[in-house]
């Protein structure tokens, strides 16, 4: 009797340990990063302080998405200078920098398209590194860098009008 019970005993913890990892393997199982493809601001893209930056991209995930953040810091070789104003320029230009996050839980895929990033119009000319980073719900990481470059004769990433009466 003792010898059938301890059997039982083992087919059972047996068993929920099959359940256990099965559970584990299901979670950890999500180990592809996301895509991202970024349709703009394209590689090379000279944009003007003052302006709003056209935002353009597809996310897509093999389970589901997390988040995707845009990061935007300067490229300068890493030398300094005084930036106090010049005798008769009372504007100060400063670098620009910018980091937010936006939440695509719940999605499979999804097309964004914003004009939300803004460029101060002080902000000083030069190469900047675009970053966006994309994470998926198992937290799954991808990112994409872009060369950007502000300067006064760049695009205002207004859309033309290109509809034909």
């Amino acid at each position: 009797m003792k010898t059938a019970f301890y059997s039982l005993l083992v087919s059972m913890l047996a068993v929920s340990a099959l359940f256990v990892s099965c559970s584990d393997d299901e979670k950890d199982s999500d180990t592809t990063k996301p895509v991202i493809n970024l349709i703009e601001p394209e590689e090379g893209a000279v944009l003007k302080p003052g302006s709003t930056i056209h935002f353009e991209m597809d996310l897509e995930d093999n389970v589901m998405l997390g988040s995707y953040k845009v990061e935007i810091h300067n490229n300068f070789d890493g030398h300094t200078h005084d930036t106090k104003a010049e005798a008769g320029n009372t504007e100060e230009t400063v670098p620009f920098t910018f980091n937010k996050s936006w939440d695509v839980s719940g999605l499979k895929n999804t097309h964004i398209h914003h004009h939300e990033i803004e460029i101060p119009a002080n902000a000083k000319e030069g190469n900047y590194h675009l970053m966006v980073y994309c994470a998926d719900a198992a937290g799954n990481e991808s990112y994409i860098a872009r060369n950007i470059v502000l300067d006064e004769h760049g695009e205002t990433g207004e859309h033309e009008d290109h509809n034909e009466d």
